[in-house]
């Protein structure tokens, strides 16, 4: 492991002398470009987008767009020497057991490469409330997170055959200033009630950049993280928590029974699953200190600069 990670360091520091050395974004949504600032300083960031309307704002964010699309795999070919870095930000195709996109991905990567892959809370399945660290077991409820634990094992297997170095980020519901249910508050979607509800776990959209950058440089090989915040709350508090902040209706609350007859079943589904997920190996090995560090602490901020405008 060692080993590893002094040929990587040594490879970007190799790169560095004849220019900065290359990056590659797969799925530069939000996240990605909260991403950008961390990395230009650092890197020459490429950004991969089917859509060729998205160019100039990914011009404008500082990386350079290349039009490529992973479900379509004619045409990540050129993709695969490009850059010794990539941050996988895709998320799977919204179908199937098997993460197809992943897979054409793995397909074209070189050996060496340094892999940060952005993956779910999702694959833990239900843990009954119960706190867990990185060593629990996947056991994925749905083929959303079926597609999640395929995506992984697909990149384990990459990393074993062609020495490279991933780390995977496991990552929970993530929001920010323009990311809070403000819409299903005032809808008045209900909530469960306290004794039926679920713990969730969050992470702000820019504590995950910069938990993926540090990974970049400090995630050890084929290392599993936890990208999440230190709040523990159930799924109703959280609720409860946006619209205190922002002056909206409480979620009314419901029992179980009743609340399957009146929410979607992709909601239903995330409300049928309970953990509580540990941080400790993003502070203790790649050295994150979270801006945000719990929900309540960045809907004060937010809160704040609305009261300043």
């Amino acid at each position: 492991m060692k080993n590893l990670l002094q040929n990587s360091a040594g490879k970007l520091a190799s790169s560095a002398r004849f220019g900065k050395p290359r990056l590659l974004i797969f799925g530069c949504g939000d996240v990605g470009m909260r991403l950008l600032p961390l990395l230009q300083r650092r890197f020459r960031v490429f950004a991969v987008s089917s859509q060729a309307s998205r160019c100039a704002e990914l011009r404008d964010a500082g990386a350079q767009p290349v039009l490529a699309d992973l479900d379509h795999p004619h045409t990540l070919g050129r993709l695969g020497q490009l850059a010794q870095i990539v941050v996988h930000l895709a998320p799977p195709q919204p179908h199937g057991n098997k993460d197809q996109r992943t897979r054409n991905l793995a397909a074209i990567l070189p050996e060496h490469t340094t892999l940060v892959y952005i993956s779910t809370s999702g694959v833990y399945g239900d843990c009954g409330g119960v706190s867990i660290d990185e060593t629990r077991a996947v056991n994925p409820h749905n083929a959303r997170a079926q597609r999640r634990v395929d995506a992984e094992q697909v990149l384990r297997a990459w990393a074993r055959r062609r020495s490279g170095r991933l780390s995977i980020l496991r990552v929970p519901g993530i929001y920010a200033d323009d990311r809070l249910p403000v819409e299903r508050l005032i809808k008045g979607t209900p909530a469960l009630r306290p004794e039926d509800d679920v713990y969730t776990n969050h992470i702000h959209a820019d504590d995950l950049a910069q938990i993926i950058f540090a990974a970049i440089f400090k995630g050890a090989p084929s290392r599993v993280y936890h990208a999440v915040d230190d709040s523990e709350m159930k799924m109703g508090d959280y609720f409860d928590a946006v619209a205190t902040a922002f002056g909206l209706p409480l979620a009314p609350r419901l029992p179980r029974e009743q609340l399957t007859q009146q929410v979607s079943p992709m909601l239903l589904s995330f409300m049928s699953e309970s953990r509580r997920m540990q941080n400790g190996r993003i502070k203790a090995e790649l050295g994150v200190r979270l801006r945000y560090p719990e929900v309540h602490a960045a809907l004060r901020e937010m809160t704040t600069v609305l009261d300043g405008d």
